[in-house]
């Protein structure tokens, strides 16, 4: 049986009009946000427990007593499995109950930067003119993957340097300028709104600087070591 998806809830708060912002937010609602991200967090740790193993819905039914559609609701973080219920599952997995918590425990890494702040740096192979901006960074996460946000600014004193190579994927969105782009033995023109999507280890970067100054997003996304 295939598993079912459903999207999480979103939640805003509201800014009140003071000199500092200030949030408020109904506690009760912080409380049912609460509840349903535990649910959530317990449901993709059955899944991931039950996948481990090799088994379909249908076969944990089989093994727990537990009907499909129950299982599916738990999975899916639609309903709170009580802790007889919990209980039942960690002898399946032959895992203790604790563990299903594991990923509602877990912190979570988020970042913003203002207009203005981010980070100029340095990536190996970069060439004289080519302004790398750093638009945040997180390192080791459950995802098992690292990803790279850049804005990069190429104006008339940059190089032109069609050679980099790198592991991973990487996305180009281009936001001011044109450029020729290389990407192995293949030439593209980029102009604002095109994007260019692509495996990093082939040879690549701007060939030509067509109109300048030129902007592009860059995205860098590899399997972290």
């Amino acid at each position: 049986m295939e598993d079912l998806d459903t999207a999480s809830e979103a939640a805003s708060d509201a800014a009140l009009p003071r000199s500092k912002p200030v949030f408020s937010q109904d506690p009760h609602r912080v409380r049912e946000l609460a509840e349903r991200n535990l649910e959530m967090a317990i449901g993709r740790s059955v899944r991931a427990f039950r996948r481990q193993q090799g088994m379909t819905v249908a076969d944990l039914a089989s093994v727990t007593g537990l009907s499909i559609g129950m299982l599916s609701k738990i999975e899916n973080g639609i309903t709170s499995p009580s802790l007889t219920t919990l209980q039942i599952l960690s002898h399946a997995f032959s895992t203790p109950i604790t563990s299903f918590f594991r990923g509602y425990e877990e912190r979570r890494e988020v970042q913003h930067v203002k207009a203005g702040e981010h980070l100029e740096i340095e990536r190996r192979g970069t060439r004289a003119g080519h302004q790398y901006h750093l638009l945040g960074h997180i390192g080791s996460n459950s995802s098992g993957v690292v990803v790279e946000p850049y804005i990069i600014t190429l104006t008339t004193e940059s190089d032109t340097f069609p050679a980099f190579q790198h592991d991973g994927i990487e996305l180009l969105f281009m936001l001011e300028g044109e450029v020729t782009y290389r990407h192995g033995d293949s030439l593209f023109h980029l102009e604002p709104g095109d994007s260019l999507f692509f495996d990093a280890d082939a040879p690549h970067g701007p060939e030509v600087l067509v109109k300048l100054p030129a902007r592009y997003l860059s995205i860098i996304s590899y399997p972290q070591a």
